[in-house]
């Protein structure tokens, strides 16, 4: 399956690939200026308005937009133009946006709303003083009707723009509801210059439309914020990825952007560096951690002939790489690619939230005509004079407490509240499925490398037949001194860490994948797997029983011999997480039912099961048998995978909710809903915590939103309510969703708020 991204005339990017139907393809498009649940309700209808559109998914917290489409009906460019024509942006799917991007946008409407702020608190003094009987004050209310004016049609022009693109195509959204109130409250001020009698309110008029564009761009700068906060620490991870390569040319290196390498390219990568391309070594020799993609710690021999992949590290050599596949053909964009399907999903109660609003508005809309309808005809028909004042109140009233903004808000902010507290804690929360989801996980299926355990090798034991174990580990520490193997620096960190001398050697070679030969003194050390010292004629069978003892308990083994003879093996381990039997436990305590599920052998996964108490294990299992357990798995309830490597990505992504070790791979990382940042297995606890918390803030939030909708409208409806104070309760029950979103921190918002227009990420 191929895929492209394109850019047209417009501006506007895509990426463009085939769909699971036949005729049809997909297009995937990141948007900007997203605000609630209305903002993904009012996309996905005006989309799903053109010909050929099959299906629409919008996610608020990706901002991002699904659509599949028959390309004989309709062209892509057509489809974001709409985007465009109702307001939002559409930026580059390539790019993950940047924090200057995202901090120049904050910059941008904290001074709108600094502005609009400052247009209110002048309106606000202005209608108070009219109010208490400055009316000879002629020039006030034109002073008022400036200020809505100015608001309206000046700072607030974008929403009036979304508005007229919504009403146009028969959508009524939060732009729409906002623009009617804005403009009830105009024509009542207007009428209130021109034709009202004495003592008509003018000013207050006046004060709904500047207040309801005043509180409809605090609220938008308030979410931008919230969500801005809780999502950089996830896209300061993502930006690690190598961007260039260094070129190697007839008139030298040259370091240029991955998307300008080509195929028979020759790329030199050194020491330390992740190798930028999927190619094939044509020069050098090196141990390349391919962790990412087997999982396991130990770096794979590289010589020439031998093919690498994109992100694995090169260890100890300088390779010369001839590129064999970029872009869209390469292993991580090819597995990159299946993980992104998932994106455009949302938890259940937004779902929910979803379809409450979208004929929410509507309501709201014909329950204001009605109230105007009902205090102009009733007092008609009983007293033969309509009450024009209380029918105007009712109505406006009625636009103002039915602003349905804390609907939309309530459950977006309790998630990404949700994820700035776990970020708190070394976790990122990446998709609201996993605030809905981990709560209810009943089987907990976990990777074990790098996962249950420390993912590096250190000296577990010395066994000597010869001489003492001091003299086995520094002899070795001294032949492998040379050496950038994790193994080899393994048993010098071990000979360092028991205070050995570790001698000079010399004519040091490495011999690929089997072990290493040095001169120490006047002898000969070697120092390699068994086999290697077999074949190098040393006689190991006094160890032979010991070796497979140790094997069987999962430990790595190497022999040292010096001029041919036997003088003792170590053992290396990979140790088991300090917190992962305490974390085992308290999984199990909860109902949560660990399976462990590895790519190891049987005996090197027994240590681990017999050590935790986990019953249920699934040994040599390649990547996508992984998904299929998970897959099984599912069968009996809501399924967590943990893992950290590519050969985790499938599993990752088919779970429930998927969880990355932070230090794993980008893959990995982009497969799942959850990020471990710190490695700390108990992590998973304090994520089930705070995932249970989230929830039940957000199930608090719709039911203040609903609450304060389900009382003030009708409220509103008896005309007893003036529109200001109406304004006043409905900026209180926002204010409300957005304190219980905080979960009792409000320093939390200050937080943010100081750190706005800052040229560093806040950490």
């Amino acid at each position: 399956m191929s895929r492209t991204t394109t850019e047209a005339a417009n501006g506007a990017y895509w990426d463009v690939e085939p769909s699971a139907t036949e005729g049809r393809e997909r297009i995937r498009a990141k948007i900007g200026g997203l605000h609630c649940s209305l903002c993904t309700g009012t996309i996905e209808k005006a989309i799903g308005q053109h010909p050929g559109v099959d299906k629409v998914a919008v996610s608020l917290t990706h901002e991002q937009a699904l659509i599949e489409y028959d390309p004989s009906r309709t062209r892509p460019e057509e489809l974001l133009q709409t985007l465009k024509d109702i307001g939002y942006t559409v930026w580059d799917p390539r790019k993950i946006r940047s924090f200057e991007e995202e901090e120049a946008d904050l910059v941008r409407e904290r001074n709108r709303l600094i502005t609009a702020s400052g247009l209110s608190v002048v309106t606000i003094a202005l209608m108070l003083i009219e109010l208490f009987g400055h009316t000879g004050w002629k020039w006030l209310p034109w002073v008022l009707g400036a200020s809505a004016a100015v608001t309206v049609f000046g700072l607030a022009w974008h929403i009036l723009v979304m508005a007229f693109q919504s009403l146009r195509r028969g959508i009524l959204n939060q732009h729409v509801m906002v623009e009617a109130t804005s403009f009830a409250g105009l024509a009542g001020g207007i009428y209130g210059l021109t034709a009202a009698p004495e003592g008509f309110p003018t000013g207050g008029f006046f004060a709904v439309a500047v207040l309801a564009e005043n509180y409809h761009i605090f609220s938008e700068w308030l979410s931008l914020i919230v969500r801005t906060r809780s999502s950089q620490s996830v896209k300061r991870l993502l930006d690690l990825q190598p961007d260039t390569a260094r070129i190697v040319t007839n008139e030298g290196e040259r370091e240029l952007p991955i998307a300008q390498a080509k195929v028979g390219d020759r790329v030199r990568v050194r020491p330390g560096e992740r190798i930028p391309v999927d190619g094939k070594v044509v020069s050098g020799h090196s141990a390349v951690d391919e962790s990412f993609v087997t999982g396991e710690p130990v770096p794979v021999e590289k010589d020439e002939g031998q093919s690498v992949v994109g992100g694995s590290i090169n260890g100890f050599g300088t390779l010369v790489v001839e590129v064999t596949a970029v872009g869209e053909q390469s292993f991580l964009a090819q597995v990159i690619r299946h993980v992104e399907d998932a994106r455009a999903l949302k938890p259940g109660i937004l779902h929910l939230v979803d379809r409450v609003l979208r004929i929410f508005a509507p309501s709201v809309l014909l329950l204001a005509v009605g109230a105007f309808a009902l205090w102009t005809l009733g007092p008609l028909l009983v007293s033969g004079e309509p009450d024009l004042d209380r029918a105007v109140f009712a109505a406006l009233s009625v636009l103002v407490m039915g602003y349905p903004c804390a609907v939309g808000i309530a459950a977006p902010l309790a998630i990404v509240r949700g994820a700035g507290a776990a970020a708190n804690e070394g976790i990122l929360m990446r998709t609201g499925e996993a605030f809905q989801a981990f709560r209810q996980v009943r089987t907990m299926v976990l990777d074990k490398t790098g996962t249950l355990t420390e993912g590096h090798f250190s000296v577990r034991e010395v066994e000597a037949v010869s001489s003492e174990r001091s003299e086995v580990l520094a002899l070795a520490a001294a032949a492998e001194a040379h050496s950038e193997h994790p193994l080899a620096q393994a048993i010098v960190d071990a000979a360092l860490d028991q205070g050995l001398e570790v001698g000079d050697s010399d004519d040091f070679e490495a011999l690929s994948g089997r072990g290493v030969r040095a001169r120490i003194g006047t002898d000969i050390v070697v120092v390699g797997s068994p086999r290697f010292l077999e074949r190098s004629a040393v006689e190991i069978n006094d160890l032979k029983a010991r070796v497979n003892e140790l094997e069987t308990q999962g430990r790595t083994v190497v022999l040292v011999a010096r001029d041919d003879k036997l003088l003792g093996a170590i053992a290396l381990g990979d140790e088991i997480r300090a917190d992962a039997h305490e974390t085992v436990a308290a999984l199990r305590e909860r109902g949560i039912v660990p399976v462990l599920v590895t790519g190891d052998n049987a005996r090197a996964a027994e240590r681990v099961t017999s050590t935790l108490g986990i019953a249920e294990v699934r040994t040599g299992v390649l990547p996508d048998g992984k998904a299929e357990i998970v897959r099984e798995l599912q069968k009996k309830g809501r399924v967590a995978m943990v893992g950290d490597g590519i050969n985790d990505a499938p599993a990752l992504m088919q779970a429930d909710v998927g969880i990355a070790m932070g230090a794993g791979t980008d893959i990995a990382i982009e497969s799942s809903d959850i990020i471990i940042l710190g490695n700390k297995l108990s992590s998973l606890l304090v994520a089930l915590d705070i995932s249970s918390r989230s929830y039940r803030k957000t199930r608090q939030n719709v039911i203040l939103a609903f609450l304060f909708n389900g009382i003030g409208v009708p409220l509103a409806t008896t005309g007893l309510v003036y529109p200001v104070w109406a304004m006043i309760a409905m900026i209180a029950s926002v204010s409300a969703v957005f304190a219980n979103s905080l979960w009792g921190r409000l320093s939390l918002l200050t937080e943010a708020v100081r750190s706005v227009g800052k040229t560093e990420p806040a950490t």
